[in-house]
């Protein structure tokens, strides 16, 4: 729509977000008249009209099989489009068009914003299958009328109300007609079995709706005030309303004033009572995996410390440092859980992690080595999070301890790039050193420390990815990881 108004029309972004307002909310009006809309907007020489959005129907059949918009016609081709354009008014003579064997009565709507006409719906409706209307039927007929002449006179949509129509009530899923002193004078089927599930024993017709709703609710103090007021329809809001362990249904008032004077209102409503259902074991559910996450972390902190405790107690050099391996190690888990008891899912953004373990493994150094990270690791799966966290903890300390001896002063840098767009994508990580480099004829995939043994079989076995340790191009050691992940979503 903003390419066929910016292309066609003179009209300005004002009008523009008016527009975008009404087709927000017209689907309303569409399946109230059983009638397709398409809104037409003149052109900005004045010889045309464009037709720049189309609706359909939930509630009837289609009057158009094809997509009009983008459709241009000359004025005077649709004497009631240009009528109601002109006149300001809504256009109900001549009679029914006749397309591909299907009868169609057309009406022109003019749509107004303040004191100009911006455009003209043009509502279509299939009249093959017209038949002897029900009460349903009328009071859906009644209240698009009523919604017609609103949008003529500019009164609706409302401004500032921007719905979300996936989220909110349509008119399938039960509708209540009230007077102008919020009494139900009709309540579809639909509307009826919602308030059955609140606990309603009688039918809704001839109650007040805000007063038989406040009832239905658990008592609020001055917030039953409220209830009512808004059950009644005397403003455009949308609200829920819930009756203890009975059920909890969504309301959308939509106040009527055809004329400018309040003559009732519409009540658009659903039973949502299933849906929160789910939506609170769900956050039942996220709440206890992340209280687990947050236990393990505690858990794994309590063995870091136990086996810190062990080292200071060891009497041989060489266990000692075995120990402390070990406590980086555990640790280095630990963040990876504890970040996971923080988020809303098993994914993790990684590059808060890597920092940490940078910053951990930095520590131990015997010399004066800085480390830095560049690139972003991104949003990982906890399955590989994990992993990575352990191998990134080892290559680090590797590098930190035999590349650097006592005193000397040197940066290792950890470097990670995400490379394609598929559902599975790549992580490249290479982390380098400018230390002393690898001893002469050293071979990664067959070296027995247990460091390297741990990065190969995590990497290899776990991740499904490659490791290789070379010379830097310099001086040093370059580690790479090539590690397939899952493609982020944005």
């Amino acid at each position: 729509m903003n390419d066929l108004v910016h292309q066609h029309t003179a009209l300005d972004e004002s009008d523009l977000e008016w527009l975008h307002l009404l087709v927000s909310e017209w689907q309303l009006l569409s399946d109230l008249s059983f009638a397709d809309l398409v809104l037409w907007v003149p052109t900005s020489d004045g010889t045309r009209y464009v037709s720049v959005a189309q609706m359909r129907p939930n509630t009837g059949p289609t009057s158009y099989q094809d997509d009009m918009v983008g459709h241009l016609v000359p004025r005077g081709r649709r004497p009631m489009l240009d009528a109601a354009h002109d006149e300001g008014r809504i256009v109900r003579e001549g009679d029914p068009e006749w397309r591909e064997e299907v009868p169609v009565r057309v009406e022109s709507i003019p749509v107004r914003r303040e004191s100009r006409v911006l455009g003209v719906i043009a509502r279509n409706t299939n009249l093959l299958t017209v038949r002897t209307p029900s009460r349903l039927e009328l009071t859906y007929l009644q209240s698009a009328s009523d919604l017609a002449q609103m949008i003529a006179a500019g009164a609706f949509p409302f401004p500032g109300q921007q719905v979300d129509m996936d989220a909110s009530p349509r008119v399938g899923d039960g509708l209540i007609r009230l007077d102008a002193d919020g009494v139900v004078q009709y309540a579809s089927p639909n509307a009826l079995s919602a308030y059955h599930r609140l606990g309603l024993a009688a039918d809704l017709v001839g109650h007040h709706l805000g007063e038989t709703t406040a009832e239905l609710a658990p008592a609020r103090g001055p917030v039953d005030e409220a209830l009512v007021k808004l059950a009644s329809g005397w403003a455009p809001r949308e609200f829920e309303v819930e009756s203890g362990e009975n059920g909890v249904i969504q309301l959308r008032a939509i106040p009527l004033k055809p004329k400018g004077v309040h003559i009732g209102s519409l009540v658009l409503l659903r039973d949502v009572t299933e849906l929160r259902r789910r939506e609170r074991e769900l956050i039942t559910k996220d709440a206890t995996i992340r209280e687990i996450h947050h236990r393990v972390k505690n858990n794994l902190q309590t063995v870091a410390a136990l086996l810190r405790l062990q080292a200071r107690r060891m009497d041989s050099a060489q266990g000692r440092e075995a120990l402390n391996e070990a406590v980086r190690r555990v640790g280095s888990i630990a963040i990876v859980h504890e970040t996971l008891s923080q988020t809303l899912d098993e994914r993790v953004e990684f590059d808060d992690i890597a920092d940490r373990v940078l910053a951990m493994v930095a520590e131990i150094s015997p010399g004066k080595v800085t480390g830095r990270r560049t690139g972003r690791f991104g949003i990982l799966d906890a399955e590989v999070a994990t992993p990575l966290s352990m191998v990134l903890t080892e290559v680090l300390q590797n590098a930190l301890e035999h590349g650097f001896g006592p005193g000397e002063q040197g940066t290792v840098e950890v470097s990670a790039v995400r490379g394609g767009t598929s559902e599975e994508s790549r992580l490249m990580v290479i982390i380098q050193d400018d230390g002393r480099g690898l001893p002469e004829g050293f071979d990664p995939q067959r070296a027995g420390n247990l460091g390297l043994q741990i990065v190969r079989t995590l990497v290899e076995g776990e991740l499904g990815g490659t490791f290789d340790m070379v010379p830097a191009p310099e001086r040093g050691t370059r580690v790479v990881l090539d590690i397939p992940v899952r493609a982020e979503k944005h």
